[in-house]
């Protein structure tokens, strides 16, 4: 044996990589600094405009400005905590599993067998079409936070790899 087929041997420590490895999470646009500027421009303007109102003796339509900017800052910190919602799914020589980060922290696991489980999603799909897995009467909705679009895409990526996972 040569130097550089020892090299080449899989070591039976290392574990074998996973045919499928996906993390989903909700997409955001804007970006923290984005949303400094934004809620710096509206505290801007609101102020400018409720001061307007004051030297015309409105001073009590004021406070409804400022109302309107906490309540856009507690919309925007309520989207920024879903943000943190994501599913981790990966399909390896262990099986299925699909781990769920709520916002809030806590996690859910379910675990799958590649042989039983089945992925549905409408084809063609439809605007409100479930990413699902299905094994044995248990169903469970993936990537709710995505686009129809991406859960296509999720949808025939994880088929493919389940395919594959069975045909070995």
């Amino acid at each position: 044996m040569t130097d550089a087929s020892l090299a080449a041997a899989p070591s039976p420590d290392l574990p074998a990589m996973p045919r499928f490895d996906a993390i989903l999470y909700p997409h955001r646009s804007l970006p923290p600094l984005g949303f400094a500027l934004l809620m710096t421009a509206v505290v801007a303007v609101s102020a400018g405009v409720g001061a307007g109102f004051v030297l015309i003796g409105a001073w009590p339509v004021t406070g409804f400005f400022g109302l309107d900017v906490l309540l856009l800052f507690l919309a925007f910190r309520w989207n920024y905590r879903q943000a943190r919602r994501a599913e981790l799914i990966r399909l390896d020589q262990d099986g299925l599993s699909v781990r769920r980060i709520e916002p809030d922290g806590r996690q859910c696991e379910w675990r799958f067998e590649p042989y039983w489980v089945r992925v549905g999603f409408d084809d063609p799909p439809r605007y409100d079409s479930e990413l699902t897995l299905s094994s044995h009467g248990a169903h469970l909705v993936l990537g709710a936070f995505l686009t129809v679009a991406e859960r296509l895409e999720v949808a025939r990526a994880l088929r493919a790899a389940l395919r594959a996972h069975r045909d070995d």
